[in-house]
């Protein structure tokens, strides 16, 4: 199986313990409050949340929205936004909240191709299906000619490396799929690979966020400090 397994990870946004496992060993709790955006989230991953959205002023779209914390905060704002998931009940909870979502592909047919403003990797989602170029390039493609991703990285340091994890809860383990991670300090060399510009970027409380246009051109923008 080369995708995430979504039974496991539906049972995590319900509220079952649930962690995230590398093949040489090591687990990690898998954060579904915070992506869930609950109330007892910390300061620093509320703020970092907003870095991520406070530049869009046209239509978005969430690739991996997951729950839908950030199309809803969108939504919120008056921004037209969308999310998109493989996962059915991450569509449920941001349909709930009343973010609009959509079960897909992400790399299948998807609405606006080719017309969004921005378009957001949160989360680590730039390491979907191993390969951070081919999910970059997918998000390139969905935007409008001077579109921008906003993509969250790792901290420096980290490389740009492919493991297979897994997801597990106190009772079953799913299967074995592939996952990328990409530190910061290499988003000119990503960035530069899927026909990217990078903008800027900001450390925001530990997390890693870059802005990278399209076009040839890019108007410069002010990211959050």
């Amino acid at each position: 199986m080369s995708t995430m397994d979504t039974e496991l990870f539906d049972e995590a946004l319900t509220g079952a313990d649930c962690w995230v496992r590398t093949a040489d060993g090591p687990r990690r709790r898998l954060p579904a409050r915070q992506w869930l955006g609950m109330a007892d989230a910390d300061f620093a991953n509320r703020y970092a949340d907003t870095a991520l959205t406070c530049c869009c002023d046209g239509p978005t779209i969430d690739i991996g929205c997951g729950p839908g914390r950030l199309v809803a905060a969108l939504l919120r704002r008056g921004v037209v936004a969308l999310g998109v998931d493989i996962s059915p009940m991450a569509v449920e909870v941001s349909r709930f909240r009343g973010a609009p979502a959509l079960r897909r592909d992400l790399f299948g047919p998807l609405p606006g191709s080719g017309r969004w403003a921005y378009a957001i990797l949160a989360d680590g989602n730039i390491g979907i299906g191993g390969d951070p170029i081919r999910i970059l390039t997918r998000a390139k493609n969905l935007l409008a000619r001077d579109g921008v991703a906003i993509v969250e990285f790792a901290r420096p340091g980290t490389g740009m490396v492919t493991r297979t994890i897994r997801l597990e809860t106190r009772t079953r383990a799913g299967e074995w799929f592939p996952w990328a991670r990409v530190g910061i300090d290499l988003v000119d060399e990503v960035a530069a690979a899927a026909e990217l510009r990078v903008l800027a970027t900001a450390n925001v409380y530990g997390r890693h966020i870059a802005w990278l246009h399209r076009g040839e051109t890019p108007t410069p923008r002010t990211p959050p400090r």
